[in-house]
């Protein structure tokens, strides 16, 4: 019968365990160490988060307001879309209307063409009634100041008077406006 008891081979395991569990307590931190490191940890951990946080947020509210930026231009860019959408064929509809005014003005003033002239004048005031319907508007340009913006010169001749210089004298092809915006300058004899 053998003694039950430590044998060498089992001495030797305990004296390693022994001494690797001392090495952990020597080196492991104690338990509050491990909280103080953790606190740490966690405080860097949360620090960084509101960092990206703030980061998120920060390129979300630039995000929604380039957005907005985007809606309201293109709302507003249809909306001058709408406004001069019939700007190309309102342009070609001119010539037209000048030639109505010049036709007008071509008839003699006696009572056998009287009747011609009046129709004439009918279908003149429908077919600009239905464009300024549509957002024409003429430029006013007989005695007012010129206006390169609105106006174009084309030829010049010396005013009578002081009072003339610079203004509009004679007008050869109206101007018009579209819904505020010019479609056609105002060609014009300037006083000088």
């Amino acid at each position: 019968m053998k003694k039950k008891g430590n044998t060498p081979e089992k001495e030797e395991s305990n004296e390693h365990t022994e001494n690797t569990t001392a090495d952990r307590n020597e080196n492991t931190p104690t338990h509050d160490e491990k909280t103080k490191v953790s606190d740490k940890d966690k405080d860097a951990i949360i620090a960084d988060q509101k960092i990206r946080i703030d980061e998120l947020n920060d390129k979300f509210l630039r995000l929604y307001a380039e957005f907005e930026n985007f809606r309201k231009r293109t709302s507003k860019e249809r909306l001058e879309l709408i406004k001069t959408a019939s700007a190309d064929v309102i342009t070609s509809m001119l010539p037209v209307l000048d030639d109505f005014e010049r036709a007008i003005g071509a008839f003699p003033d006696d009572e056998s063409t009287k009747s011609l002239k009046d129709g004439q004048i009918l279908i003149y005031e429908k077919y600009k009634g239905v464009l300024v319907k549509n957002g024409l508007e003429e430029i006013k340009s007989i005695g007012e100041v010129f206006n390169t913006d609105i106006h174009e010169a084309v030829a010049n001749f010396p005013a009578q008077n002081e009072e003339q210089k610079g203004k509009i004298i004679d007008v050869t092809e109206k101007g018009y406006y579209l819904n505020g915006v010019v479609l056609r300058f105002a060609k014009v004899v300037v006083a000088n």
